[in-house]
């Protein structure tokens, strides 16, 4: 019978290397016989799986279908023989790789990692910070936490919060150039932006009066990539700024922000969800650091 578990392991280890030589170097295997094997595979499913170039291996959609399940059989396969030879307890062990939005990640996660590490000291955490969008494959991640709606079906998640976005500036900043009293008074404002969302040149509002819902354009000389980040020049008095609840709530206690137009914006609500790519059998270092952030939502008072 064919070694169907090795193979996908040396697969594994081609993408994580980029090289037949590197992966070869790692599995103690000819970069001829990591390219045999893996040319064997494509044979067998009748498909291909890499496209081979002289400087890099790029994946066909199949191949990453086959990468995503291969690593899912395999997490399966260790997690099972963990579980039998720990006497029924799998403790959650492995590398685990998260990539979470700046400011979530500030909020509700690092503040509570040291606690988690201590908890599960078997398990080597990678923490990835950046607001763009992000490839779970291309990435490498196991887990991607991301605020708006999930496009990719074959993804799985967890919504983690819903809470409400808000106008806010800072109290310096509104004695200078005034209190907005409608969103089309934007226009006259320096409205900070982020550079990394889709129509990020509008901002949406409903009309208390009738329920009508629009997009009022906005204009700005600050565009950031994260949300600390331009939370930091609203700070600073430069301008005004659309942000999630959960990062404005101790700014907007203290009275170094405050909210504008809350009127207008009763309907803007932000949904953040945990993502990753497989099904519903869930390696235990995944599903021990979902459980994970589930609780540390569910305890802050910045929701």
């Amino acid at each position: 019978m064919d070694n169907r578990a090795g193979e996908m392991e040396t697969f594994i280890k081609v993408i994580e290397h980029g090289s037949f030589s590197q992966a070869g170097r790692d599995l103690h295997m000819s970069p001829s016989a990591v390219s045999k094997l893996v040319t064997r595979i494509e044979d067998r499913l009748g498909t291909r799986l890499l496209v081979r170039s002289t400087r890099q291996l790029q994946l066909t959609p199949e191949g990453e279908m086959y990468l995503r399940r291969a690593r899912n059989i395999l997490d399966q396969i260790d997690e099972t023989e963990r579980l039998i030879g720990g006497g029924g307890q799998a403790a959650p062990r492995g590398k685990l790789s998260i990539n979470a939005s700046v400011a979530f990640a500030q909020v509700f996660i690092i503040p509570h990692l040291p606690g988690f590490l201590r908890q599960y000291p078997d398990i080597e955490l990678e923490l990835t910070q950046t607001d763009g969008i992000v490839d779970l494959l291309e990435e490498r991640a196991d887990i991607a936490i991301r605020s708006g709606g999930l496009p990719d079906s074959s993804l799985m998640a967890r919504k983690l919060l819903e809470t409400k976005r808000k106008i806010v500036a800072s109290p310096v900043y509104l004695e200078q150039f005034g209190v907005p009293q409608t969103p089309a008074d934007l226009a006259d404002h320096n409205c900070l932006r982020f550079n990394f969302i889709k129509g990020r040149n509008f901002w949406p509002f409903t009309d208390p009066q009738t329920g009508r819902q629009f997009d009022q354009t906005i204009t700005g000389d600050f565009l950031g990539n994260n949300g600390p980040l331009v939370k930091s020049m609203c700070l600073a008095g430069i301008g005004i700024a659309r942000i999630g609840n959960f990062h404005v709530h101790n700014a907007l206690e203290k009275g170094d922000l405050v909210e504008i137009l809350a009127d207008w914006t009763k309907d803007d609500i932000e949904t953040v969800h945990a993502v990753w790519a497989g099904h519903d059998h869930l390696a235990t270092r995944i599903r021990a650091f979902i459980d994970f952030v589930v609780d540390c939502v569910r305890k802050s008072p910045s929701r």
